[in-house]
């Protein structure tokens, strides 16, 4: 299935009808434990807050999206969420290897706080090579080159 990265921050949001109802979507599917607040106040204090989401693209709709709070030097994932109707296809992974190439192209690093994931979620991030921190608080993928230690 061939994914694209869509970003959508709050000028994307307000500017396409489409997006919206994707976005909405496709956080309608998520199981009620995954979001804090009911999807449309997640997703305007999501993108209030100055965040965005990065989104999997296919056949000019979005079926999957990821929150994304921008740091300095990092990009923390939250809220990871496929279309029911597109999952176990391989939408989540490549969503992530997408943002995973984004951020090093940006000189980012990516993290995930472990207490907010579910243990699928935590599976599918150990799969793409995150790795817990020594403390165990939160995932952290290694974007340096093979064999750099810093």
């Amino acid at each position: 299935m061939p994914v694209t990265l869509q970003q959508v921050d709050q000028s994307a949001w307000e500017a396409d009808a489409q997006i919206r109802l994707d976005l909405v979507r496709i956080f309608a599917d998520a199981p009620a434990e995954r979001l804090p607040l009911p999807v449309e106040d997640f997703i305007r204090v999501h993108l209030e807050g100055g965040h965005l989401f990065s989104c999997a693209r296919f056949n000019d709709r979005l079926l999957g999206a990821v929150a994304v709070k921008p740091e300095q030097d990092a990009w923390w994932l939250s809220n990871l969420c496929v279309r029911k109707t597109t999952r176990r296809r391989g939408v989540g992974s490549r969503l992530l290897a997408l943002v995973s190439e984004a951020a090093q192209t940006e000189g980012r690093r990516l993290y995930a706080d472990n207490a907010q994931l579910p243990v699928a979620d935590q599976m599918l991030l150990t799969r793409l090579g995150y790795r817990l921190t020594k403390d165990g608080d939160y995932f952290e993928l290694d974007l340096s080159p093979r064999g750099d230690k810093q």
